[in-house]
C-alpha cells in the first residue's frame, strides 16, 4: 500500500514540474513580442539594430526638425545630445509633442531612419520618461532645474 501511495506521489510531483516548465515556456513565447527594449540614439548609432526588431527610442524632439508631409506623415528627428536619429510617424500626434521637448516612440529602424507606429510625449512641463532622463544624463546635456 506504501509503495502505491509513494509511486502516486512521484507522478504527482512529476506532473507538475512537466506543466510549470510548459507554462513558462508558453509564457515566454507569447511574450516575445511584446517585449520592447529602450535605446537612446547613440546606442542606435553604435549597435544599429536589424530592421525587423521593435524597439523604443527616446530623447528630445530635435528644433526646427519637424516636416509635416502630405497626408499624416510627421518627420522629426530625436536627439540625445550625443546622436540624433531621423524619425518619420504617420498618424496623429499627442497634443503635447513639440520641439525641444521629450518623446517616446515604439517601432524600428530601416535604412537608417526610425519607422515608428507610436508616440508618446510628455504630460506636464517637469516630466520626462525615466529612460530619456538617463540617457541625457549620460550625455551630460540634462541639467536638473531644482539643483
Amino acid at each position: 500500500m506504501t509503495g502505491l501511495k509513494k509511486k502516486r506521489r512521484i507522478q504527482v510531483v512529476a506532473l507538475t514540474a512537466v506543466a510549470l516548465v510548459l507554462s513558462t515556456v508558453l509564457i515566454g513565447y507569447a511574450m516575445r513580442d511584446g517585449i520592447n527594449f529602450f535605446r537612446a540614439p547613440s546606442q542606435i548609432i553604435a549597435e544599429p539594430p536589424s530592421p525587423s526588431e521593435v524597439f523604443r527610442i527616446g530623447g528630445l524632439v530635435s528644433e526646427g526638425s519637424i516636416e509635416r508631409g502630405m497626408g499624416e506623415e510627421i518627420r522629426f528627428s530625436v536627439t540625445d545630445g550625443g546622436a540624433t536619429i531621423p524619425v518619420t510617424f504617420v498618424g496623429v500626434l499627442p497634443d503635447l509633442f513639440e520641439e525641444n521637448q521629450g518623446m517616446v516612440g515604439t517601432g524600428s529602424y530601416v535604412d537608417g531612419v526610425f519607422k515608428a507606429s507610436e508616440i508618446l510625449a510628455k504630460h506636464d512641463e517637469t516630466y520626462m520618461p525615466s529612460e530619456v532622463l538617463d540617457a541625457l544624463k549620460a550625455q551630460g546635456i540634462y541639467v536638473d532645474p531644482d539643483a
